[in-house]
């Protein structure tokens, strides 16, 4: 089977691509597997800085093929049985795991952002967004609902109303009305260079600062003030000694930029 997605890393940054690009990018079930060990082979990467997400051709992703999908079934059924260790199935995990990459991960969005393509993007760190691309939660076209971690995602994005209204609707909107609705970070006329470039600015600071915000934002966003205090005396703690921190004071008092040593051990989750 070929292989529709492609991880090429170059000074420090990975490009994720769906490379799909005669079918719009639109997901089948082995591109659903690929894009997890993908993500997974990212996160063990401590030289990482950081990962952007784009897709081939004229779209970043049209959402699952149901037409190759709906061929087999038994594969759908397999894939949808979760794994106790993450919580997540294959359909899931394909999103998710791009938040366990302990790295910032930019999705670059041109063309085509529908369904599992949006939740795709969604699991990302940031979104830039060409203005004239296609958005929707298009599931509800189909008399199903996002089930690719699109929901908690929403809920981290936008008000409740607000999400109950595009996932019963499966209206579509632009980029450009995705930023004003909180889905998009950045409108970019060429996304994957305002991606890239965004990538570089990352890189400047600590990779072990990077993963830290990375995992307090995104386990304490929901919890009360007195789990994130906590969350937070325990990452500053182990930021304050670490080498990382030491060479960006270092370069700070003397002028230059640091060169940072490999990412910390500690993942995100």
């Amino acid at each position: 089977m070929p292989r529709h997605v492609t991880t090429t890393i170059e000074g420090g940054v990975a490009h994720l691509r769906l490379a799909r690009p005669d079918k719009l990018n639109a997901l089948t079930l082995e591109m659903l597997d690929d894009l997890v060990t993908a993500a997974h082979g990212l996160r063990a990467d401590r030289h990482l800085r950081a990962v952007i997400v784009s897709g081939e051709g004229d779209s970043f992703c049209a959402g699952l093929d149901f037409g190759a999908a709906m061929k087999d079934q038994k594969g759908i059924i397999s894939r949808f049985v979760p794994r106790p260790w993450r919580g997540t199935n294959t359909f899931q995990e394909a999103a998710w795991a791009l938040r366990r990459i302990p790295v910032p991960v930019i999705a670059a969005v041109d063309g085509h952002c529908l369904g599992g393509g949006l939740q795709i993007a969604l699991a990302a760190d940031f979104r830039i967004s060409h203005p004239e691309a296609t958005w929707s939660v298009l599931e509800g076209k189909w008399g199903i609902i996002p089930d690719m971690s699109g929901v908690h995602a929403l809920s981290q994005l936008v008000g409740i109303d607000v999400a109950k209204k595009l996932t019963m609707t499966a209206e579509k909107f632009s980029g450009e009305r995705a930023r004003e609705l909180g889905l998009v970070t950045d409108l970019a006329l060429d996304p994957v260079a305002a991606a890239t470039a965004l990538a570089a600015q990352l890189s400047e600071r600590s990779p072990d600062a990077l993963a830290s915000t990375k995992r307090i934002f995104d386990g304490t966003w929901h919890k009360g003030p007195r789990a994130t205090f906590a969350q937070e005396r325990i990452e500053q703690l182990g930021l304050l000694f670490g080498a990382n921190t030491q060479r960006a004071r270092q370069a700070n008092t003397r002028g230059g930029a640091p060169e940072y040593l490999p990412r910390s051990r500690k993942a995100v989750r």
